[in-house]
């Protein structure tokens, strides 16, 4: 069957690779489809200009796939109206962690015919060769379908469990020059930065998590390194950005990673989500050693009731432990605060920003404190449903998430007009204490250009 796989525009001037439609794209590949990439994001096409792609070019199935957000929600009923006008509309297929948590909206909103809910490795060879076939859907595992003017949701699909089984994502297939210009901290003009998986899921479960896969499932060592390898000969690609939540799932298996680096003399430079839980010396210090610069933790509160009331199973002592052992180790530690989960104040709010004061380093993104999302699949969205907060999929997305920086719903004390004063005094701070930080640098950059004569200078430019 001939696929044409939409990587949709989400407005950005350098975007993120699209790891799991080149996921996506590997499998079908691999099992014979005819596989077709669509790259509105690098062409910033607008949506009309898909209608007459489809129109004029004849395919089986068509696929979209989006993560829970505004912005994404927005993008892909417009993707979706772009879809079902084309005069040759092929099956539409929906997927990701957007859709998957309430199939049935999802189906009636967008009009697409089948919704693959969780990882589609192994349902989207089963859809692709009960549709070629003509066979009903009702024995594919993991997808929720259009049938008769009524929506049918199958039973979920296991997870895979061996994800070294997987074949890499479909790299020749995307315009792999321009997805490599990705700008991540510490890099050099002359770097080439590309993000990959070293793993699938995470071994805790916050309440603000709209991610519904449980547990962990590592790749092993091996797989990772020959994923890196390639990735350096046949791109030049000088630096790997680990997007999964968790390559710090434990101390051993971080260790096992830098060990594995190091042993095959990589000498490349990456970035990770970590989790100070596991930020030790001993880890860190071998993380420095296999390259990596910086760290982006999920610290998200500095307050151990608010912590606990998160389930986030980490403490105030151990997140400062973990981010002064991270500065000692020589790695930038990027630290997350979001505000607004059950309970919390003005005091839980300051404390997070006098942390966020405390330990920012120079060399870190700007960081700004966000509202908390009860996105659909979280443990927070079906308490917000319960107390009454919510009504549904359809009011969080049309009435209450309307930005990522605006609230969508109140959990704290606080009125809203009270909320969002204490979040822009907050704000106002960080954003401040960033400039000033910056505008230091560029003053030490001036002093040591007219002082020292430093002929390596470049010219004063904005980053």
């Amino acid at each position: 069957m001939c696929v044409l796989l939409v990587i949709y525009d989400n407005d950005s001037y350098i975007h993120w690779f699209p790891q799991g439609m080149a996921y996506i794209a590997a499998v079908l590949k691999r099992s014979g489809h005819d596989v077709e990439i669509y790259n509105q994001d690098i062409h910033h096409y607008p949506d009309e200009h898909l209608t007459r792609y489809l129109d004029s070019h004849r395919f089986d199935a068509v696929g979209l796939s989006f993560v829970a957000g505004y912005y994404q929600y927005r993008k892909a009923l417009a993707i979706s109206e772009a879809i079902n006008r084309s005069s040759q509309r092929p099956l539409y297929i929906l997927g990701g962690h957007g859709p998957a948590p309430e199939p049935e909206f999802f189906l009636k909103k967008t009009g697409a015919d089948v919704i693959v809910m969780g990882e589609g490795e192994d349902t989207v060879i089963e859809l692709m060769d009960a549709v070629g076939a003509g066979r009903s859907l009702d024995g594919v595992l993991g997808i929720a379908y259009r049938e008769n003017g009524r929506c049918v949701v199958n039973e979920r699909r296991p997870l895979i469990q061996d994800i070294d089984a997987i074949p890499f994502p479909a790299y020749e297939m995307f315009p792999m020059e321009t997805y490599r210009l990705l700008r991540l901290p510490h890099c050099t003009n002359g770097d080439f930065i590309i993000p990959i998986l070293s793993g699938r899921g995470c071994t805790f479960r916050c309440n603000f998590c709209y991610r519904m896969d449980e547990g962990f499932r590592p790749r092993s060592s091996e797989s990772i390194v020959e994923e890196i390898k390639m990735l350096k000969k046949n791109y030049g690609i000088t630096y790997i950005a680990f997007a999964d939540e968790l390559l710090m799932s434990s101390k051993k298996r971080t260790i096992e990673i830098c060990e594995a680096f190091l042993k095959e003399d990589l000498r490349i430079k990456w970035d990770c989500n970590g989790r100070l839980n596991y930020a030790t010396k001993e880890v860190l210090d071998v993380m420095k050693q296999a390259g990596c610069v910086y760290i982006n933790y999920g610290i998200e509160a500095f307050d151990d009731e608010i912590l606990k009331v998160m389930k986030k199973g980490l403490t105030t002592r151990q997140i400062v432990r973990g981010i002064e052992a991270t500065l000692e180790a020589g790695i930038t530690p990027a630290s997350n605060i979001i505000f607004g989960n059950i309970g919390e104040n003005r005091q839980t709010l300051q404390k997070g920003l006098e942390f966020l004061l405390q330990y920012h380093a120079e060399d870190a993104e700007m960081r700004t404190i966000r509202p908390v999302t009860p996105y659909p699949g979280s443990d927070l969205y079906y308490y917000a449903i319960e107390q009454g907060l919510l009504k549904d999929c359809r009011d969080f997305y049309e009435n209450k998430h309307l930005n990522s920086d605006l609230l969508a719903v109140n959990f704290t004390e606080l009125s809203d007009e009270e909320y969002y004063e204490a979040l822009l005094d907050a704000n106002s701070i960080l954003i401040r204490n960033y400039y000033e930080n910056r505008t230091k640098g560029t003053l030490r950059q001036a002093e040591d250009l007219y002082r020292n004569k430093n002929d390596s200078f470049r010219g004063f430019r904005q980053s």
